[in-house]
């Protein structure tokens, strides 16, 4: 079984609720340190085996599988979850604005307000990037309504051109 198995696994055999707060309590603490660690150093690259990258940030190999996991879609590279095992060298080329943006669409306060990030981004940048996740949660509607121009382009409104069927 894959480590990649083994996390989904170990979340999925979780009994009661209070087995599951404590669970992910546990692992969220284990990610928060990894972050302050990863943020403190400015490192956007981070490479060494899995095994050894685990040890580096006080992780089970499984637990540190589920870490990449979760940052998978902030690498410049993803990597394929399925394939890794305990010697798999890994390569985390973070993407920090990527990154702030995922943490921000996880509601994850405990990682998007560490103190480390001012250093890594500005304020005024992560002002930015914060607009740019709230608009895009916003939500467009592409109907036309029937006083609305025409979208075929004749300059009519709607209902006196397209829409008149």
């Amino acid at each position: 079984m894959s480590l990649y198995e083994q996390w989904e696994n170990a979340v999925k055999n979780i009994k009661t609720q209070d087995e599951y707060d404590k669970y992910w309590k546990a692992y969220f603490e284990k990610e928060k340190n990894a972050y302050e660690k990863i943020l403190g150093a400015k490192e956007n690259i981070i490479t060494g085996t899995l095994s050894e990258l685990a040890e580096r940030f006080n992780m089970s190999p499984v637990d540190f599988t589920g870490f990449i996991d979760g940052i998978n879609t902030s690498l410049l590279e993803s990597i394929d979850l399925d394939t890794l095992n305990e010697n798999s060298e890994i390569k985390l080329e973070i993407d920090f604005e990527k990154l702030y943006f995922n943490m921000l669409d996880a509601k994850a306060d405990w990682l998007y307000n560490l103190p480390q990030w001012d250093d890594i981004l500005s304020v005024e940048r992560r002002q930015e990037i914060t607009k740019e996740y709230r608009q895009s949660k916003i939500a467009v509607s592409n109907k036309v309504g029937r006083n609305d121009p025409c979208p075929c382009g004749s300059g009519k409104k709607y209902k006196k051109c397209c829409g008149k069927n």
